[in-house]
C-alpha cells in the first residue's frame, strides 16, 4: 500500500505556538478582569452589579479559554493509520482480526 504524504495545513500548531496564543487569551481575559474591578471603585447602580459579575466570572473563563484545545488536533493522522476514502482513519494491527484466540483456533480449525 502506498502512503500518502502529509499535508502541512493538517498538522497541529507547534507546542510552543499553542502555548503562546493559550497565554495571550489568559492574559487579556485577565486584563478586562482588572478593568472590572477598577471599574467597581467608580461606578454605581446596575454598572456596578455588571462590573462585580465580571471580575468574579471572568477567571473562570480565562481558565477555561487558556486550557481549551485546537480544534486543527482531532484530524492528525497516527503512525500505524491508513486513511479511508472518507477521510476517517482506521488502526491496522495484525491481532485486531483475531481479538479472541480461541475464535481464531475455531476458524484455523474449520479452514
Amino acid at each position: 500500500m502506498a502512503r500518502q504524504a502529509g499535508n502541512i495545513t493538517t498538522l497541529p500548531r507547534s507546542p510552543d505556538d499553542d502555548r503562546r496564543l493559550r497565554m495571550i487569551k489568559y492574559t487579556v481575559t485577565m486584563c478586562i478582569r482588572l478593568v472590572c474591578i477598577a471599574l467597581c471603585l467608580v461606578v454605581q447602580g446596575w454598572w456596578l452589579v455588571a462590573c462585580i459579575a465580571g471580575a468574579v466570572i471572568l477567571p473562570y473563563v480565562a481558565v477555561v479559554l487558556a486550557n481549551a484545545v485546537d480544534s486543527k488536533t482531532v484530524g492528525v493522522e497516527r503512525p500505524g493509520t491508513i486513511a479511508r476514502i472518507e477521510g476517517q482513519s482506521e488502526s491496522v494491527h495484525p491481532e485486531a482480526e483475531h481479538a479472541d484466540p480461541t475464535q481464531a483456533e475455531q476458524q484455523s480449525s474449520t479452514s
